[in-house]
């Protein structure tokens, strides 16, 4: 299965291998977020305030709706990985056939959700009847898509945790260009306003889907990684690996959705200048998030491979490895950018004075500590390679999620502290208790892991 296609995690130097691995995740973040941006200056340009409502109305729902499946794919890499570390290829083989029907799966049912109930999930959402009709007609069409994102996401899942993550780079910075050009078609050319946008999206997820599929279509079979349709087969004990793994992700992604809607609940209250200003803040740091997931991502794949390989001594390095880069990405970006550059970057957001000082308040709290949440990231990354995926979703969701919630309930609700800057400060000191719990975690599960396969290689 070695190529140079794939990076070889299980021995060498770590740091420099994790760097290489990386940059690509980062990369296809990157990209994804500013093809994204692109839809809505699109839309908004060109379609006009009421479409653009439509569309930004629906980004919760779909996150909310697609996190759970999303998470399946974590399980995915980490069993993927497993397996590769180990060289079984009949497993892996077994894994990638349960893997892409599962994606299949999962993208009708959410296809047939989103075609069934877009406007009743819309209305329960507190949609303006002005903009429901367009909304819904943008996520039925965006949910027709559905099959070809689950199809990607596993796919690049199972290619991600055999060491090749420039493949999927490529054939996301494919699509987004399609995307982009068929944008501006269908909104720009043929006037279809959000609905153009939903369609763009969707056959633009198309053309990733096929790459990927074409990919593990003409992988050797000696690799292990090679789709064969014939072969599509859940088998019961891979899905109740994945589901082990992926579901508690995907439920704490769901979760932190719900809780995102609370907060953003509590900063509606200080008025138009403040929600701008946030949400332009939000919007910027997304990137530095984006960049510092690639570093949990590489700590996943990479403590997976080697707990299959059996090298159980590499798991500290790999995750010292995993924090050196994270806190490198926050400086250079965090810190190096945002910060810095703060005010002219907001500025291409909004140009009213009162929203671009609301969002270097929240950068301050927010931007300033964000190495916190990508040492938590990471931290999450490492529990899960090794195959612990409840305990750090109970702690994330006690943490990170529910002391936020606690914290608006409590000491946001006193006069004194009924300000934009309590509900920012949540932030730092969740991710501080977070962060302490997982440490614990890490060496609690590090120890019991040890002693399993202590006991596994005595038998």
């Amino acid at each position: 299965m070695r190529s140079a296609k794939y990076i070889d995690m299980c021995s060498g130097p770590v740091l420099r291998k994790m760097i290489v691995f990386t940059l690509p995740i980062m990369f296809s973040g990157l990209f994804q977020l500013l093809f994204n941006a692109t839809d809505i200056i699109v839309v908004g340009k060109f379609a006009g305030d009421n479409a653009l409502a439509a569309v930004g109305s629906n980004t919760a729902l779909i996150n909310l709706m697609t996190n759970l499946f999303i998470g399946l794919s974590i399980g995915v890499n980490v069993v993927a990985a497993r397996y590769c570390g180990a060289k079984n290829v009949k497993e892996l083989k077994k894994t990638v056939h349960t893997s892409m029907l599962i994606s299949v799966i999962s993208g009708v049912i959410l296809m047939a959700v989103g075609l069934c109930f877009a406007e009743q999930m819309l209305r329960l959402m507190q949609t303006p009847d002005s903009i429901i009709g367009m909304a819904a007609d943008y996520l039925r069409i965006y949910f027709c898509g559905m099959p070809f994102m689950m199809i990607y996401n596993f796919g690049n899942a199972i290619l991600r945790a055999a060491g090749d993550t420039s493949r999927p780079m490529f054939f996301l910075i494919v699509a987004g260009v399609v995307n982009v050009l068929l944008d501006m078609f269908f909104v720009i050319v043929l006037n279809m306003s959000a609905a153009g946008v939903g369609l763009a999206t969707s056959l633009s997820q198309g053309v990733s889907a096929v790459l990927i599929i074409r990919c593990l279509l003409k992988e050797s079979d000696s690799s292990g990684l090679k789709l064969n349709p014939r072969e599509l087969k859940i088998h019961k004990d891979k899905l109740l690996m994945i589901m082990k793994i992926g579901l508690p992700a995907g439920f704490q992604g769901t979760v932190f959705s719900l809780s995102n809607v609370v907060i953003q609940s509590s900063i509606n209250l200080f008025g138009e200048a403040v929600i701008a200003g946030n949400s332009a803040a939000a919007s910027i740091e997304g990137f530095v998030y984006m960049a510092m997931n690639s570093c949990y991502q590489s700590t996943l794949s990479f403590t997976s491979q080697n707990i299959g390989a059996g090298k159980f001594e590499r798991i500290n390095k790999i995750l010292l490895c995993g924090l050196l880069c994270v806190m490198t990405v926050w400086a250079v970006l965090g810190l190096g950018v945002c910060m810095s550059l703060g005010r002219p970057l907001l500025s291409i957001y909004t140009s009213g004075e009162a929203s671009i000082e609301a969002g270097l308040r929240r950068m301050v709290y927010v931007c300033g500590t964000y190495f916190l949440c990508g040492v938590m990231e990471v931290l999450v990354g490492s529990l899960r390679g090794m195959g612990y995926s409840i305990t750090p979703m109970i702690v994330s969701l006690l943490g990170a999620c529910g002391l936020r919630l606690v914290w608006l309930a409590t000491v946001f609700q006193i006069e004194q502290y009924h300000t934009p800057d309590t509900v920012y400060l949540s932030y730092p000191v969740s991710w501080v208790i977070t962060v302490a719990a997982h440490v614990v975690c890490f060496f609690i599960c590090r120890h019991r892991l040890k002693k399993k396969m202590l006991r596994y290689q005595q038998a």
